[in-house]
């Protein structure tokens, strides 16, 4: 198979996540396409994320792009910034529109910069497993895969949560978007996700023409590490179109 014809694959993690949330799925489709990994850095938009993603890629080639979480909406973006060269599109565990007004935005700061706060004063691992219990079905709390999200959080410093944290709360809505999206769309969420929960995924399946929805079960937030086969499975099944006879 040469190189040259291979689908190209964009992968983009959510907060704190790097190339730990897609190793699974990355060991699962590297034999049909080329996988590139996303990396946040001190970006602290999304805006901004979504162009150091898009300076990963090679300028000629159409991709496809799966984001997870604060990824899937890099994800989005990539579809407002670049349609033209988007083959195909998965949102995994996210969201679409920008933060409300008002106490519910005030609530959504104040919990954020409590986390912030004692990611600088007990350390990110600390703030991890404060966080992460939110993040994963609590049958896994303090399991092999709990700790290998401890471990993620703890290659970021609170630095690089802060930025990552503006991002967020500045998100950028993307609901006048959904409509106009014309590539295959697949939506992936945890059936336990209460981050970003069903009902969101659902209302965002209505909205993207030509999208489909895949629930995983007994599946919290972080889809990809918490049940990689049957993720890698619903990835590999949509991309599948697009590998050459």
């Amino acid at each position: 198979m040469e190189p040259a014809h291979r689908p190209l694959l964009l992968l983009i993690p959510g907060l704190l996540c790097d190339e730990a949330t897609w190793q699974a799925q990355i060991e699962t489709l590297s034999a049909h396409a080329d996988c590139i990994v996303a990396r946040h850095g001190m970006a602290d938009s999304i805006e901004a994320m979504t162009r150091q993603a898009l300076q990963l890629l090679p300028p000629d080639r159409p991709f496809s792009v799966a984001g997870h979480s604060m990824g899937g909406r890099c994800a989005l973006e990539i579809a407002h910034v670049a349609p033209e060269r988007l083959q195909r599109l998965v949102l995994l565990d996210t969201g679409y529109q920008a933060r409300p007004p008002g106490a519910v935005a005030e609530t959504e700061a104040a919990q954020r910069a409590d986390l912030l706060a004692v990611a600088r004063s007990q350390g990110m691992r600390a703030m991890g497993r404060q966080w992460a219990r939110g993040m994963v079905h609590p049958s896994r709390w303090d399991s092999p895969v709990f700790e290998d999200i401890l471990r993620m959080v703890e290659r970021f410093t609170p630095e690089q949560f802060a930025v990552q944290i503006q991002a967020l709360l500045h998100r950028p809505d993307a609901t006048i978007l959904l409509p106009q999206i014309k590539v295959p769309t697949l939506l992936i969420c945890g059936r336990e996700d209460t981050w970003s929960p069903l009902a969101r995924h659902q209302q965002m399946q209505q909205l993207i023409p030509s999208s489909q929805l895949e629930v995983i079960a007994d599946c919290g937030h972080m889809s990809t590490m918490e049940q990689p086969a049957a993720v890698s499975q619903a990835l590999a099944a949509w991309l599948a179109p697009l590998y050459p006879a």
